[in-house]
């Protein structure tokens, strides 16, 4: 553990909310490694969401954990969530409070001459550049003038709560373009991992034939595009995830489309190592997913915008220009004619480029240049 001035370093850590082990709890799991006595605070935790590290610690929520239904139906809560990290208090001492944010945490009051780093992985979206992906013509009118009626209100108090950060951290160079446009501050980019321990294999696996998406089902994602696409090549396409859009994507879906749910993480693993290639069609801050494809040994089609173009290039991937099915269509053509060309070690080498020791590595030494300490974990 940091020590600080050869005294035991206090850490708190604050991530948005727990209700399923994504990228963002992945980075928090690693959080939890470094500080292992750290309790956690959080708007709202669904018990047994998360990894066994996750769930041992003492978690600490928000008033929002007590309305009945609400691991369901958080995202309808938006409006309360500033409300709700105002008023958690941390009671703990702490030297250090780090964040993992996408909404609201990192406005979490920080304890008296404490230093606060936020890892941001994204500032939001939906009140940002994409509220029209989220709260445009297709959404219920509900939706759309809750939306409208907020945002000046969440995008002030998302645009205060930054005078609460001392250290940001990007996820990526596409999300520090964004904090620096939204914001207006500078921050340094620490690149997610791959926990590539799970995903790599010596050899190329036996490829089967049908294409995949692990995703949440939200309207960023673009899982519609996918799936209109494939019904129109009559295309094979294995589905793994689910959320709030699901009812409207099964509508949606053709025979060659298949939904899979959430499966176990050995399943992902295998259904990753025998599709032919990875469907991403969607805008990501960063993208952890095709980095998981390709440590599996398997190819990315995927939309040339956003962290994607940090993480993929032309010997791992084939991108597309437009999110509509002619340009997707035109990919797959493209990946089919030239699937043979992808080669398995050049796949994995590219995903050995985020690991999650060199992760680890560089948030060990912000941590120790912040505090103005120079030892070590």
């Amino acid at each position: 553990m940091i020590e600080k001035s050869q005294k035991k370093l206090n850490v708190v850590l604050l991530h948005d909310w727990l209700t399923g082990f994504r990228g963002g709890e992945r980075v928090l799991e690693v959080f939890c490694e470094m500080f292992p006595e750290a309790p956690i605070y959080t708007l709202l935790h669904q018990k047994g969401s998360t990894s066994d590290i996750i769930e041992s610690r003492t978690i600490k929520t928000s008033f929002l954990n007590w309305i009945p239904g609400i691991h369901k139906h958080y995202r309808k809560f938006l409006p309360l969530m500033p409300l709700a990290a105002s008023r958690l208090h941390i009671s703990e001492d702490a030297d250090l409070v780090l964040s993992s944010s996408h909404c609201v945490i990192k406005g979490v009051t920080k304890p008296k001459d404490s230093k606060h780093i936020s890892y941001i992985h994204s500032p939001m979206r939906y009140i940002y550049d994409q509220f029209e992906v989220y709260f445009g013509a297709h959404a219920p009118f509900y939706q759309r003038f809750g939306a409208k009626l907020f945002r000046n209100y969440l995008t002030k108090w998302d645009l205060n709560s930054n005078k609460n950060v001392d250290y940001p951290i990007a996820n990526a160079e596409f999300v520090r373009e964004r904090i620096t446009k939204h914001y207006n501050i500078s921050s340094d980019v620490v690149h997610p991992f791959v926990d590539l321990k799970d995903f790599v294999s010596p050899t190329a696996p036996t490829k089967e034939d049908y294409f995949i998406m692990v995703t949440a089902f939200a309207p960023n994602k673009r899982v519609d595009l996918a799936i209109k696409t494939f019904n129109k090549l009559k295309l094979p396409l294995k589905i793994i995830g689910g959320g709030q859009e699901e009812e409207r994507l099964r509508d949606l879906a053709g025979a060659t489309i298949e939904f899979l749910g959430n499966v176990s993480r050995e399943d992902v693993v295998t259904r990753f190592k025998k599709a032919r290639a990875l469907i991403f069609p969607g805008v990501e801050d960063f993208g952890i997913t095709p980095l998981e494809s390709l440590a599996s040994g398997t190819p990315v089609i995927a939309f040339r915008k956003g962290g994607v173009l940090e993480t993929l290039n032309e010997n791992v991937a084939v991108f597309f220009d437009e999110q509509n099915e002619a340009s997707l269509s035109q990919a797959l053509h493209k990946f089919i004619e030239n699937e043979h060309q992808f080669d398995h070690a050049v796949l994995v080498k590219r995903a050995n480029d985020f690991s999650k020791e060199a992760f680890r590595k560089n948030i060990e030494q912000i941590v120790s240049d912040v505090l103005g300490n120079s030892s070590s974990l």
